[in-house]
């Protein structure tokens, strides 16, 4: 008997028991940011040929072969893990393709193994890929019976892409994930910089990126975590603010129990700690997270939303531990030293695939030099084989006469005789050659590291190719506690509204479906005796200009003229923008997304101006001048161009000139401008427009009689002429009202007196010469005429996602 103190053997025990918790359970390996049963069950599911592009099979059955073979712990600890890795809440780039309940946001748990079914996700494979190629080590399993990896060849950066968390004994992991371009972009970057410091990939990978999105605050301490490999990222969740007296939640921080935090909120109000909340609803569905808190009053909307932020999870910290373990050594590291591990890991993944099948091809090569060399002589070789009394006999022919070893004499004898034509010898050739020429190029890439880093860079380009996506979580630069209300207000489609009252509304665009040319179109209202004046679709954080009938301008963005459905009546202009006394808004345009270049401005009397953006862009908040206007003038149309460009000025007879804006000087902010287009004295300007090669001219009249109109038919003249007709007007057709250019794959909006709306697509509309009067566009109740017509821009919904 061995007689030991019981401290010291207590102290080896749990010593042992502490690296094995840490090595075989709990920390990830560098290489492939994967624990031991993550990678036991991607490979069980490997061998098993459970691929992307196969049948699903029951859980149960991969379940079983993991734990059968390689993993000898209980079966739900392996079943929960394959559920996670399954679960698009959980992993920000799952690596197993489930079908049937894998849980839920909720915290609800997974059906039982024997009801769900997986496969590898295809990244999954991508993980594996060369596996077979004697790139990573492999060890006996638990039983000594099959041979498992130590690692994955992990083509995909698996690691920084989907983070992991983990607790050992005195130690603990918490690593967050990462947008794939972004970390393919910083892993590029390092490969071809080999100088570049942590802060330079600090500026290419700027933050996490979680799976439910939500918003991520760049602060000190994610950059510490980033430096260091420890610290902390503050998160909050979506919140919509655009419906009166809610409070609408579309995402929650990254790990945050959905009907957990419901049930906080509850509580808080219940407690009186959070006041002003009357009422809380999930409606989530398919589509999305859908958390509905109804609030008492809205003024108490900020105040409700700062509790919600200081008491529950909609705002929490996560701390970032990137521990994990370099050669079965636990290890924090920073941004830098995980980007270089992975990068080393490839490089020598690379390396050794290149050397296996430098030996694979230096074989290949040595049977077609054989048979090449039988093919040369194929009548001796033939007659010699028809001769020999057996195949041993046969071998040591070709041995002895065409100087062949054991594998190129079999090779010839096993043949088959469609291969003796000439064609056959001529592929064999080919062949010979190409496999030389891969020796080569093998070879370099075994012996040559630059050779390998261009490979690296390749395959990353490849993997953003092929899995890239969009960043689901915002980035704000600034500390979390600095709100602003512009970061909670969602970017969204809509349409801005201007009546000839001066009432002013925010209307969602999707509320202006697409019709059919003729149909009748749908509500929208301003007041009785009121009509639209104008009309602008941008995006909800888009800066709106408003042009005054005293020639001023002034700045405001979109989201904070208040959000209506298009029945609803407007607000007044002339109150949100504290306009003076018998001032009304006449034109309203969305600004430019730069500061430079000129506005083109064009009034009802006929006169044009030009003039640099670069003041109106650094206005204050009251305005400024910027057109000096008779009594009986306003402005009716205002573009912006960088350069000088062909523009077309329509008057009320239905006249177009199109001039280029070179013949019209910039000039200063108080002037009036020069003639654009000769009037009658009953005429005055409805439309103007820069117009492109490839753009139709749209007119519309009061009766809803459109057409669209080749640009070639409008020959370029010069400004202060009387222009050539561009839509015959009669009694059918009513007065001309709106003129616009657009593309075929554009949409226009058409707004009636009687406030119908109909979204019309444009190659719905006929193409016709300058002489047609038209077709019908919608079908107008008794006494209704149409009143505007806007363009849904083709890049307006890019815009407003950027």
């Amino acid at each position: 008997m061995d007689r030991r103190p019981i401290e010291n053997e207590i102290k080896t025990a749990y010593l042992e028991y502490a690296m094995s918790v840490i090595v075989s359970r709990a920390i990830p390996d560098v290489r492939d940011g994967l624990k031991p049963v993550q990678r036991r069950i991607l490979y069980a599911m490997n061998e098993l040929g459970f691929t992307h592009d196969k049948p699903y099979k029951k859980s149960a059955r991969i379940v079983g072969e993991t734990m059968g073979k390689y993993h000898p712990h209980g079966d739900a600890a392996i079943y929960d893990t394959l559920a996670r890795m399954a679960q698009d809440f959980s992993l920000r780039y799952p690596l197993i393709d489930g079908q049937g309940n894998f849980g839920s946001i909720d915290g609800d748990a997974p059906a039982a193994m024997r009801y769900t079914e997986a496969r590898l996700a295809r990244i999954a494979e991508d993980m594996m890929e060369d596996i077979d190629k004697e790139t990573v080590p492999f060890m006996l399993n638990f039983d000594g019976s099959l041979m498992e990896p130590q690692y994955l060849p992990a083509k995909v950066p698996n690691l920084l892409i989907n983070g992991t968390s983990g607790i050992a004994v005195g130690m603990a992991t918490n690593m967050v994930p990462h947008n794939l371009r972004e970390v393919c972009d910083a892993i590029i970057h390092r490969v071809r910089h080999h100088d570049c410091s942590v802060d330079d990939l600090i500026e290419i990978i700027k933050a996490p990126d979680f799976p439910g999105g939500g918003i991520v605050f760049r602060t000190r301490e994610l950059i510490e975590a980033y430096r260091t490999g420890k610290g902390s990222v503050k998160c909050q969740g979506e919140v919509d603010l655009s419906e009166d007296r809610k409070i609408i939640i579309t995402s929650l921080p990254y790990g945050v129990n959905k009907a957990q935090f419901i049930e906080d909120v509850a509580e808080y109000v219940r407690s009186e700690v959070i006041t002003g909340i009357t009422d809380i609803r999930d409606e989530s569905d398919r589509r999305g997270m859908r958390i509905v808190i109804k609030i008492r009053d809205e003024g108490m909307r900020d105040l409700i939303l700062n509790q919600l932020y200081e008491h529950t999870d909609l705002e929490k910290s996560i701390g970032i531990i990137n521990l994990v373990l370099v050669d079965n050594e636990p290890k924090t590291l920073n941004l830098l030293q995980l980007v270089d591990a992975y990068i080393s890991h490839r490089m020598d993944v690379i390396r050794k695939r290149a050397l296996f099948d430098l030996r694979k091809e230096t074989e290949r090569e040595h049977i077609l030099e054989g048979l090449y060399r039988a093919l040369e002589d194929i009548d001796r070789v033939i007659a010699g084989i028809r001769s020999s009394r057996d195949a041993q006999d046969a071998r040591e022919f070709l041995k002895k006469e065409l100087s062949l070893d054991d594998g190129q004499a079999q090779a010839i004898l096993d043949m088959r005789l469609q291969r003796l034509t000439s064609l056959e010898r001529e592929k064999v050739a080919s062949d010979l050659e190409e496999a030389r020429r891969r020796i080569v190029e093998l070879r370099r890439i075994s012996e040559d590291e630059e050779a390998r880093r261009q490979i690296l860079v390749s395959e990353m380009e490849e993997i953003r190719e092929r899995y890239g996506d969009e960043r689901r979580s915002m980035v704000l630069e600034r500390e979390a506690g600095t709100r602003s209300l512009e970061d909670l207000i969602p970017r969204e489609d809509d349409v801005i509204v201007l009546s000839e009252n001066g009432l002013l509304k925010r209307v969602p665009l999707q509320e202006y479906r697409s019709q059919r040319r003729g149909g009748k179109g749908s509500t929208t209202s301003v007041r009785k005796e009121d009509t639209v004046k104008s009309m602008v679709v941008c995006s909800s954080h888009d800066t709106i200009l408003y042009f005054t009938n005293t020639g001023r301008v002034l700045r405001g963005v979109a989201y904070e003229i208040e959000k209506k459905n298009k029945r609803s009546v407007g607000t007044s202009a002339g109150v949100l923008l504290h306009l003076a006394e018998g001032e009304t808004v006449t034109q309203i345009m969305r600004a430019p997304d730069t500061n430079g270049g000129f506005l083109v401005l064009v009034t009802r009397r006929g006169l044009i101006k030009k003039t640099e953006m670069k003041g109106i862009a650094e206005m204050r908040s009251s305005g400024i001048r910027i057109i000096t206007l008779t009594e009986d003038d306003e402005v009716v149309a205002v573009e912006h161009t960088e350069a000088d460009r062909n523009i077309m000025v329509v008057s009320s007879s239905g006249k177009a000139v199109m001039f280029n804006t070179s013949e019209v000087r910039p000039t200063g902010r108080t002037s009036m401008g020069v003639r654009a287009i000769r009037l009658d004295e009953k005429e005055r300007v409805i439309a103007a427009f820069f117009v492109e090669e490839g753009q139709s001219v749209l007119t519309v009249t009061e009766n809803a009689i459109g057409k669209r109109t080749s640009i070639e038919e409008f020959r370029v003249s010069h400004r202060g002429t009387s222009g050539v007709n561009a839509a015959k007007q009669n009694e059918r057709t009513g007065r001309l009202i709106k003129v616009i250019p657009v593309w075929d794959d554009s949409e226009v909006l058409i707004v009636t007196r009687n406030d119908k709306s109909i979204r019309i697509r444009v190659s719905d509309i006929r193409e016709l010469s300058r002489a047609a009067s038209g077709v019908k566009l919608m079908s107008l109740e008794e006494g209704d005429a149409v009143t505007e017509v806007s363009l849904i821009d083709r890049n307006e919904e890019e815009r407003s996602e950027e």
